[in-house]
């Protein structure tokens, strides 16, 4: 193909270059590519002709034995990466397709799928909505471990898939009984979610200095829920249906390499931390990413992941601090993102306040998602020298069920 040019300060130039897996319309084959402005790079292609030792991980359908290669290997190929598209880029344009010309698929094989709950402004906020006269709008143990629960990998889709409107159980409060069918109040939750590399055995805990020896990237997350059916089924057990029937993710995963002007110091605790969570003396956990959330292309509310109270390294310590073990491929997300400000919030529940305080879209209000409504997730962070690093985006449209 001709030569393009990476437009200065596009969110997705050499600095950046996450992964993804994508096919050319009309072949069934699989590959693994690297985004450049809006051009993809077949990177198995580019890595043959190159001679390069890392062409076999690269040459494959999902992400997953590059995840599993370790840290070692992933700073490697990201050196290498880097120089093709910059120092070497005659060499390797002729391996570059429009973006407009793919299909993406969903970039690795999910092994296992965990949800937090690690946003103190969404939990105070969910609080204060189902338990509003609590002294306290945190539950006890809320501050001395990252609560979380465990979701469906089968139902994980990449973005651009539609999500059909789940059926269940609902009760209204003046209900006399339960009810079977469609969801009435589909909700979004704005996350980011973090992508497993090296596994460990069964028994084997990773202590919160090995999370960049396990965790391989990160992207945005959309846990869509339906409130009514997660209201009448959660007691005692926790979310399950309401919950499972789809989880959107990007096409693109993000290296940690790429985002480490992003790190940022966690918000102040507040309690004292068991040994094992305890990250004062820690490098900085939390990342800067700045999400928006838009329905039907009108933003509606700007979350930052800065404000986020339980990182992502110890997200990982406390899944694993029983002995759990990771797969390749794992998965677990942030839970909602939402900062203290209304317009910071990551879900309809709190942005409409249980659907006490309509949004006003230019098609109309909104309480809930209504059939035919599309959200879209998209972020970037802070890097080098004021560029911004660009997440993938996360788009999702409710159809009829």
């Amino acid at each position: 193909m001709p030569p393009f040019d990476v437009p200065e300060g596009d969110p997705f130039g050499s600095h950046n270059l996450p992964y993804g897996v994508f096919s050319v319309p009309g072949t069934a084959e699989r590959t693994v590519g690297v985004r450049l402005g809006d051009h993809v790079l077949d990177a198995g292609a580019a890595a043959r002709a190159l001679g390069s030792p890392h062409a076999s991980l690269l040459t494959q359908p999902t992400l997953n034995p590059l995840l599993g290669a370790g840290r070692e290997v992933w700073e490697e190929v990201r050196r290498a990466l880097v120089s093709w598209v910059t120092e070497r880029r005659g060499e390797v344009e002729g391996f570059f397709r429009p973006l407009s010309s793919v299909r993406l698929h969903l970039p690795f094989e999910v092994a296992d799928y965990v949800d937090f709950y690690s946003s103190e402004n969404h939990a105070r906020n969910v609080g204060q909505i189902f338990r509003p006269d609590a002294a306290d709008s945190l539950t006890p143990n809320w501050k001395h471990l990252p609560i979380g629960y465990h979701g469906r990998s089968g139902t994980v889709v990449v973005s651009g898939t539609d999500v059909v409107r789940p059926s269940g159980q609902r009760k209204a409060a003046t209900d006399p009984a339960p009810v079977f069918g469609p969801s009435v109040r589909l909700d979004i939750e704005a996350e980011v979610a973090f992508v497993v590399g090296v596994p460990t055995a069964l028994g084997e805990p990773v202590a919160l200095g090995d999370y960049r020896e396990h965790v391989f990237g990160l992207c945005l997350l959309n846990d869509w829920s339906a409130r009514d059916i997660q209201a009448w089924e959660y007691v005692p057990l926790g979310p399950f249906l309401g919950k499972s029937f789809a989880t959107s993710v990007s096409a693109w995963i993000t290296p940690l390499q790429a985002l480490e002007h992003a790190r940022v110091a966690p918000p102040e605790r507040t309690h004292a931390l068991l040994p094992y969570l305890e990250d004062a003396e820690a490098e900085p956990g939390g990342y800067d990413l700045r999400i928006s959330v838009a329905i039907n292309g009108h933003v509606v509310s700007e979350p930052p992941f800065s404000t986020m109270y339980w990182t992502a390294a110890q997200q990982l310590a406390q899944m694993t601090v029983n002995g759990a073990s990771l797969r390749t491929g794992d998965l677990y997300g942030s839970g909602t993102v939402s900062g203290p400000e209304p317009g910071q919030r990551g879900s309809l529940l709190e942005l409409t306040w249980n659907g006490r305080d309509p949004l006003e879209l230019p098609e109309g209000k909104r309480t809930f998602l209504e059939d035919d409504d599309v959200v879209t997730l998209t972020a970037w962070a802070p890097g080098a020298d004021g560029s911004r690093v660009g997440l993938g985006e996360v788009v999702g449209r409710i159809v009829a069920g």
